[in-house]
């Protein structure tokens, strides 16, 4: 398309849950809703239109053995761009991709930093490592190089207990979370266990990611403090895997990473039957491979969350929780094009018609 042209998406534009529209121009790269007057260089696409896909956990410059080339990165974020992912709230990372920012044609980051770990308890490259004293003081540079949001590792292997256990006291999160606040960013934590959560919690973090140790009791405590979750339920299909992996050495912990595995599902469900925001990440990067958006949201479905809203946690509500428009007058114009209604099976995500972003047709 010229920098004249016009695009036209004709047919169903769901530019909300229940704000379906027949039609969408984009002219200079941003939504109208008005055909624009005298428009003669136009490229017509039909189907259904979503606002582009938000992949809410995801690693963009992260490799198995920790940071990667810029190469690398990059086809990490085309990956994700050819399944329609054109927001991704990067969930920390030792690269800097700020790179990215000047590139068109890769999808938008949110960056959250680099990890913040307990020092020999998280996977090696990946993290500052760093004790309780020092928390504060990453926490503040993290919120400053990020875009909003720092990460916790809350949990992880204790190798002395030969299970997870919390990797921070409650008062030194507590401090920490405070000083993000007071420099605008939220707080995430990796959370894989239950007895880090609470105390995380009630000191004012804003979201958990994976949350497997979510229970019963903690359960009106995130919904009364309105603490998100970030599932990644295509991660934790891998925890039997980790759990043969390390059955020998810690038989404790595996037995823990099995019943976390098993009522996966169950945990998902009790939070958002109780209200809990619940949104779509994948983990992507790392060990798991990129472009797994379509896959987690059926994930979802699957763990007994309404097709509707399981479509929401990666598109209108994922984008209202990260500060972002979707498919507003006058907003960047990036969405993604189906061959039929998401809304009735979101089977439909994995094979997208067209990708659009910032008004061009990339895919």
């Amino acid at each position: 398309m010229s920098d004249g042209a016009v695009l036209h998406v004709k047919g169903r534009v769901l530019a909300g849950p229940d704000d379906v529209r027949n039609e969408l121009w984009v002219v200079g790269g941003r939504v109208s809703y008005d055909r624009p007057a005298g428009a003669r260089d136009i490229t017509t696409v039909e189907g259904w239109a979503l606002p582009g896909l938000v992949d809410a956990h995801c690693h963009v410059g992260l490799g198995a053995d920790g940071p990667v080339d810029a190469d690398t990165a990059e086809k990490q974020a085309l990956t994700d761009r050819e399944t329609g992912t054109l927001l991704i709230r990067d969930a920390g990372s030792p690269s800097d991709t700020r790179w990215i920012d000047d590139r068109d044609d890769l999808p938008k980051i949110i960056r959250a930093g680099r990890h913040i770990a307990r020092t020999r308890r998280y996977i090696r490259n990946y993290a500052w490592e760093i004790e309780p004293d020092d928390l504060v003081a990453h926490v503040a540079r993290e919120a400053r190089r990020g875009d909003g949001w720092v990460k916790l590792v809350g949990d992880w292997i204790d190798r002395d207990l030969g299970d997870l256990a919390p990797c921070w006291p409650r008062e030194a999160v507590q401090a920490a979370i405070a000083e993000a606040h007071r420099l605008g960013a939220r707080v995430t934590a990796h959370c894989f266990a239950e007895n880090s959560l609470r105390d995380l919690v009630e000191a004012g973090i804003d979201c958990i990611e994976h949350a497997t140790g979510l229970t019963e009791d903690l359960i009106p405590l995130f919904a009364e403090r309105g603490v998100a979750i970030v599932p990644t339920l295509v991660n934790i299909a891998t925890f039997p895997r980790l759990a043969d992996g390390g059955e020998k050495k810690f038989p404790r912990w595996s037995a823990h990473m099995r019943r976390l595995y098993e009522r996966r599902y169950d945990t998902v469900r009790a939070a958002y039957d109780a209200g809990i925001p619940v949104f779509v990440g994948t983990d992507a990067g790392g060990t798991l491979p990129h472009g797994l958006v379509a896959e987690e949201v059926a994930e979802l479905v699957a763990a007994g969350i309404p097709p509707a809203d399981a479509l929401a946690a990666t598109s209108w509500a994922a984008r209202a929780w990260l500060g972002r428009p979707g498919l507003e007058e006058g907003a960047p114009a990036d969405l993604v094009v189906y061959e039929a209604d998401p809304r009735a099976d979101v089977r439909v995500l994995a094979a997208p018609r067209r990708v659009v972003l910032n008004g061009r047709v990339v895919e």
